[in-house]
């Protein structure tokens, strides 16, 4: 795995303070980060006022990297308090970092939440928590989160994903890889092509797990997009052994491909990861979390880009195990 440097977009002082200036307003007004449609009618309105500087900032992602790292703003390590024991009890922690994540996301798209995952807040907290160390889902640590499409279950998944760094004393690395970064022979890309298995709902989606109203859909690991290859893959949750041996080789050769290609972040408190979720499969690496307030703590956030077309048209008819996912600006 590379460690090469991923492409930074480096905010001025003066750009970090106008965001920093009208997520202070919001929080004091409405004394909170929990969405209500107040206070995202006031992030979009704060949001159409942001400089033209910070907006080509948060231009969409240009390089074959398919991610970057939005750089300068600051964290006092003492004033955001302990790292949260879960996101449970995460509440406001952090809310001044919610709203400049949701303002951003605003600039970037249309920041989405899930029903049925973290009661629904837009801005979600990514700790380690004491009982779920093993498991494939952002509360995990001690095993490798396997690279992934974010919620690449559903067809209304985020376009973008937005990671900001509340901690991380331990250098703990995301992992990243680009689809336009492999090479694949063209046997390859016409078996991966076709809708040959479904992606299932991943733990965090408890209630998704257990719909059977319908079959899961087939649904292709790769699509090719008028401005190159896009990617939908979990293997965690894709049942492979269904598959026919050709295409478990086809699948086989991407993962390795993803792995060549994959490059470590360590994110620094500030920083701000933007993956282009269909280009990029991200990951983390395994740690050891001690529980101490100490602990990694990330933010997420999951972004739409209305009209944007890198997926397959037949996309639009899944059923999303019934998940449905609610938009912070409804057109």
């Amino acid at each position: 795995m590379s460690t090469a440097a991923a492409p930074v977009r480096q905010l001025d002082t003066h750009t970090v303070g106008e965001l920093r200036q009208a997520a202070e307003k919001i929080l004091a007004e409405f004394g909170t980060s929990a969405t209500s449609p107040q206070l995202l009618a006031r992030v979009a309105e704060q949001a159409a006022n942001l400089s033209q500087t910070l907006r080509e900032h948060c231009r969409p992602v240009d390089t074959a990297d398919g991610l970057f790292i939005l750089r300068g703003l600051e964290v006092d390590d003492q004033a955001i308090g302990a790292t949260p024991s879960s996101w449970a009890t995460a509440g406001d922690s952090g809310a001044l970092y919610d709203i400049a994540l949701l303002l951003l996301s605003t600039v970037m798209g249309n920041p989405i939440a899930w029903e049925g995952q973290q009661n629904g807040r837009f801005v979600h907290n990514i700790v380690p928590a004491a009982g779920h160390e093993t498991e494939q889902t952002g509360a995990s640590s001690a095993v490798l989160l396997s690279p992934h499409t974010e919620d690449a279950f559903h067809p209304g998944r985020a376009h973008l994903l937005m990671l900001g760094c509340m901690r991380n004393h331990d250098n703990i690395a995301t992992t990243a890889a680009s689809i336009r970064k492999t090479r694949l022979a063209d046997e390859d890309i016409d078996l991966l092509t076709r809708p040959a298995l479904p992606i299932l709902p991943d733990d965090a989606y408890e209630e998704a797990q257990g719909y059977a109203d319908e079959a899961p859909p087939a649904v292709p690991a790769l699509f090719a997009a008028e401005d190159g290859m896009t990617m939908r893959f979990d293997p965690a949750y894709t049942p492979l052994d269904e598959a026919d041996e050709a295409y478990r080789g086809a699948y086989g050769r991407l993962s390795d491909e993803l792995a060549r290609v994959s490059v470590a972040v360590s994110l620094s408190p500030g920083d701000i990861l933007i993956v282009d979720n269909d280009l990029v499969v991200h990951g983390r690496v395994p740690f050891q979390a001690r529980y101490d307030g100490t602990d990694r703590w990330l933010k997420r956030a999951s972004i739409r880009v209305p009209g944007r077309r890198t997926r397959p048209e037949a996309e639009a008819g899944e059923h999303g195990y019934g998940q449905s996912a609610l938009e912070a600006h409804a057109s």
